[in-house]
């Protein structure tokens, strides 16, 4: 397995039983445990999890939103692997939305030599496509937040209010079957459903690490949105639930 698998692994089993003893994730994950004990140590320095006695446990509440930069780091290879195939789900002059977040960068890295009328969610996407030959570059009003750089507001509402657009590229903080896709922020998951509800159809780009996280703010039901794309890190049980409830999942090889 390799160290970014390993990593997202061991996130999953954290979240799924809050608190697990580090001597179990060694014989699950058949490695040693000065690995585990490395892969913890490094997961907790991002705030993911905590360390304590010989246990891993769950860090991350549905209120706390982790750093770009942190989730920058989780799971990148994934989050750009998704970023190709999302690519070739869009159609050249489509006006398309597309939403912030590390995804949503990897995403804009790989439209920046389409043509495109790209309507941006955060600063991030704008920063990637502002110089791109082919790219109509629309940006939402509205406030800025900090560190995250999405725009939020009523301004940025009613911008999308007042325009139609094709295509929605969504992203979300945490992906959970039976209640839907979430959002840290809840302003950010207004923003989300005011963008879902002004385009055609929404395909949805998460990593697996996103499955089974359920975030402070919910966005819309998995049965509103066009097509899921992940990675193969995703669960066997996920893909039954997926294929039972006539979702459209992509997974990435």
């Amino acid at each position: 397995m390799k160290p970014d698998d390993r990593l997202q692994e061991i996130l999953s089993i954290v979240n799924d039983e809050a608190r697990v003893l580090i001597s179990d994730l060694t014989k699950v994950l058949k490695v040693s445990e000065m690995t585990i004990r490395r892969d913890i140590e490094h997961l907790s320095r991002l705030g993911l999890l905590r360390r304590e006695k010989g246990y891993a446990i769950k860090g991350v509440s549905g209120s706390f939103e982790p750093a770009f930069a942190i989730r920058s780091e989780i799971a990148s290879k994934a989050k750009n692997d998704i970023a190709k195939y999302v690519a070739t789900l869009i159609n050249d002059r489509e006006t398309i939305v597309l939403d912030g977040g590390s995804t949503g960068v990897a995403i804009a890295k790989q439209l920046a030599e389409r043509e495109l009328t790209v309507c941006a969610l955060s600063f991030r996407v704008a920063d990637v496509l502002r110089a791109a030959p082919k790219v109509q570059l629309m940006v939402i009003g509205g406030f800025v937040r900090k560190g995250e750089e999405s725009l939020i507001g009523p301004a940025a509402l009613e911008t999308l209010r007042n325009y139609h657009f094709d295509q929605m590229i969504m992203t979300a903080s945490g992906l959970e079957p039976t209640y839907g896709l979430t959002e840290w922020n809840s302003d950010d998951a207004m923003i989300k459903r005011a963008a879902h509800h002004a385009s055609t159809r929404t395909i949805v780009a998460a990593d697996s690490s996103k499955f089974g996280v359920k975030a402070f703010g919910k966005v819309c039901e998995l049965k509103e949105i066009s097509i899921l794309v992940t990675d193969s890190g995703i669960d066997k049980s996920y893909r039954e639930h997926f294929r039972k409830a006539g979702i459209d999942l992509r997974v990435t090889k």
